[in-house]
């Protein structure tokens, strides 16, 4: 996993009314209806109903803004890699483990993952979040390729493609997963592992 941006400040105490992380949930609603770029410190000030001054005492800028928001995202992506059912164990059931989890942390964190699949790169922020994505999506590659090895996974399709349709399906359901609407994550992970990996496994 990639390392901390040591450069960045530390969060700043703030004043009454906001802490970070209660901030940020405002911010990042922001970001997603306005995207990054269209987003300026005036609209989270008057989102957030306190002036640009205290946000400051929080953060440094808009851009440590996104970072935090997107490493909230990534780190709980890679978490999932660390926990023993997808760090050991066969390929295919260390992936559908995957599958399973990255399902429930999008769900948890479903307006930190949208903003995260939103990124295209524009700053170097950005620019370090895709870096990290691309390293998630690296781990899948190689376990959606071991399963191949191991003959758990049909050989006819390329492993390369295999991973990126699957996280493709995965990522989709940032556009239409509301919890609000009685959808629970554990069922959307079950219908997906079931609707995927019967067409996957090999015969």
């Amino acid at each position: 996993m990639t390392a901390p941006d040591a450069t960045r400040p530390k969060a700043r105490r703030g004043r009454p009314g906001y802490d970070l992380d209660s901030l940020l949930t405002v911010v990042v609603a922001v970001f997603n209806e306005r995207g990054y770029d269209g987003t300026s410190m005036e609209d989270l000030s008057a989102r957030l109903g306190i002036g640009k001054s205290s946000i400051y005492h929080h953060v440094g800028s808009k851009e440590e803004l996104l970072g935090r928001a997107l490493d909230r995202a990534l780190d709980a992506l890679f978490a999932i890699t660390t926990e023993p059912a997808v760090a050991e164990g066969r390929a295919i059931d260390r992936l559908e483990r995957l599958v399973r989890r990255a399902i429930e942390v999008l769900a948890a964190e479903l307006p930190y993952v949208t903003l995260l699949l939103r990124v295209r790169g524009n700053t170097p922020t950005e620019q370090r979040a895709l870096e990290r994505r691309r390293e998630f999506d690296r781990f899948v590659s190689e376990l959606v390729a071991r399963a191949v090895s191991d003959g758990d996974l049909r050989p006819d399709i390329d492993p390369g493609l295999t991973s990126r349709l699957l996280f493709g399906a995965v990522n989709s359901v940032i556009e239409w997963y509301r919890p609000e609407r009685g959808a629970h994550a554990a069922e959307v992970a079950d219908a997906m592992v079931k609707m995927v990996f019967d067409g996957l496994r090999a015969g």
